[in-house]
């Protein structure tokens, strides 16, 4: 099981292509890349991402999902569209840098009445992970609070229509949504494909990685038991750190806990 590191982790210190550097030096083999603007959704930019990685894999990209995901599910065909069109640029750069997997939030819940319905979300996701497809991507719904997969149910509910979909789990996320991680991977079974990290304290304040109370021994022995062969991703927020060593700290403590040795 590899430890990576988002460029999200970065994001607001570091522009996307100047994180690879820091992730290596960080101890960071593979990578999620996140798109963060429009301009990072073009061809050109997928191929600067290919000429500075150096010896990092590429395993998922996400976007700035509030850019255009919510309106793939617009029931107007022509919102619908152009949102597809800046979905289809994604995957194109996802493409050109080799990712595996595309970490999608899709419709969001900013209203406290608004109900998504799980069968029309389901059969949209269906033909969103079609394209995905073409492009040799797994569209991988997560696990986010304030959008779709806010709960376990509503992807036990959705699965069965789009059984050409995996998941991010992200364990910040679970606990944000008020339910434990082991519920969610209940529910994804075998569909997981990504997992995003970071840490809690005993109030729920974010912090880095073995500085809270996450206990990232038990979700890695779950991890294993379940058959997991995707890497685990640190994706922490640039406020959470003042220094990129605290980055590489978290990359060392998770991998004593894979090599069993327990930081804890």
């Amino acid at each position: 099981m590899l430890v990576g590191i988002s460029t999200a982790t970065y994001f607001t210190k570091l522009v996307t292509e100047n994180s690879f550097s820091v992730i290596c030096r960080n101890g960071g083999k593979i990578a999620e890349v996140f798109l963060t603007t429009y301009s990072e959704f073009e061809e050109d930019f997928g191929h600067l991402l290919n000429e500075v990685k150096g010896n990092v894999e590429i395993y998922a990209i996400h976007s700035l999902s509030t850019a255009f995901e919510p309106q793939l599910f617009n029931k107007a065909e022509r919102t619908r569209n152009d949102a597809e069109k800046f979905f289809r640029k994604v995957l194109r750069v996802g493409q050109i840098i080799g990712a595996k997997c595309y970490t999608f939030h899709g419709s969001t819940r900013m209203k406290k009445t608004q109900v998504i319905d799980p069968v029309f979300f389901g059969k949209r996701m269906k033909e969103l992970g079609d394209i995905a497809l073409e492009y040799g991507i797994t569209l991988c719904l997560e696990t986010v609070h304030w959008c779709a997969f806010s709960t376990p149910d509503f992807f036990k509910a959705v699965k069965e229509y789009a059984p050409n979909i995996s998941v991010t789990l992200d364990v910040k996320q679970a606990w944000q949504s008020g339910y434990d991680w082991n519920e969610y991977l209940d529910v994804i079974g075998d569909r997981l494909k990504n997992v995003h990290l970071c840490d809690h304290d005993k109030d729920g304040n974010i912090c880095m990685i073995g500085k809270g109370v996450f206990p990232f021994d038990k979700l890695i022995a779950r991890l294993k038991e379940d058959g997991y062969q995707g890497p685990i991703i640190i994706e922490q927020y640039a406020k959470d750190y003042d220094s990129y060593d605290q980055v590489g700290d978290s990359v060392q403590y998770l991998n004593n806990i894979i090599g069993g040795i327990y930081a804890h």
